[in-house]
């Protein structure tokens, strides 16, 4: 008896204007996320404020960590790469849980 696959349909193949665009604003939201988590710690630092710096680094956590490990889980071969992008997942979901906690937070 053979093993079933896993997955059954195919994947889409999609147009590469469409992966060109996801590429690009990949790399612009992991920029954007970097200046977000800089000019929310230089609001920690100018205000003295907790939840400023939970603020900064839940976004750095959950755009900077991946924007930096993005161009390695390409690169690397595919069994190294699989624990980066669980790094990857685990880094997003670490920042918006701070960002979370930041909100919810008393000043």
């Amino acid at each position: 008896m053979q093993p079933l696959p896993l997955q059954v349909i195919e994947e889409p193949q999609l147009p590469e204007w469409l992966l060109a665009f996801g590429q690009v604003a990949s790399l612009l939201s992991g920029i954007i996320g970097i200046l977000i988590a800089y000019v929310a710690y230089r609001g920690y630092r100018r205000n003295d404020s907790r939840p400023m710096l939970y603020v900064a680094t839940g976004f750095g956590l959950a755009l900077g960590v991946p924007f930096v490990l993005f161009p390695l889980v390409l690169t690397l071969p595919g069994h190294l790469a699989q624990p980066l992008y669980v790094v990857q997942m685990s880094s997003q979901l670490a920042g918006l849980l701070m960002i979370l906690y930041a909100l919810r937070m008393r000043p």
